[in-house]
């Protein structure tokens, strides 16, 4: 028998941007390593961080998130963190050159879409090349989704 795979309690999500695969198409996606100060891992690992409105860009050839907020930790007010400081991100210069191109088309963004501590227990950003839906996209993807949920619902009936 096959056994199954226990979750590691070093590997959870974080912080999740919901709204980006509403609010854009999602056209390539890359994990990047985060640099973050020892207070802003502890905050993480409570789950109170937002993404939801952050982006990243790429300034003097390094790639940088901006406007996450890491909410400060009571225990740490002495040494303490920015709330929303300018993170660095860690990737390769091949992937740093491939991101630099996709965001160099018109209309393409760097959007976070998860922060999540992977199976080492280290904290990682999810990011993806993206580009602006307009509202006719958002109603024509709704109403795609309510159709396959629909169909589904049929099948599940009558099958």
């Amino acid at each position: 028998m096959a056994q199954k795979k226990k979750s590691d309690p070093n590997s959870r999500v974080a912080a999740e941007n919901r709204k980006a695969r509403h609010n854009y198409f999602i056209e390539d996606d890359l994990e990047a390593g985060i640099m973050l100060a020892g207070s802003e891992v502890k905050s993480l690992r409570e789950g109170r961080a937002n993404i939801a409105e952050s982006y990243a860009t790429v300034e003097g050839g390094e790639l940088w998130l901006i406007n996450a907020y890491i909410p400060a930790l009571l225990q740490a007010q002495t040494w303490g963190h920015e709330e929303r400081r300018r993170r660095k991100l860690l990737v390769h210069k091949r992937q740093l050159a491939r991101l630099w191109q996709g965001i160099g088309r018109e209309g393409m963004t760097l959007v976070p879409l998860k922060l999540y501590f992977n199976e080492k227990g280290i904290a990682k950003l999810q990011l993806g090349v993206a580009k602006g839906k307009k509202l006719a996209d958002k109603r024509d993807t709704e109403k795609q989704r309510d159709w396959n949920r629909q169909k589904q619902r049929l099948l599940r009936e009558r099958g």
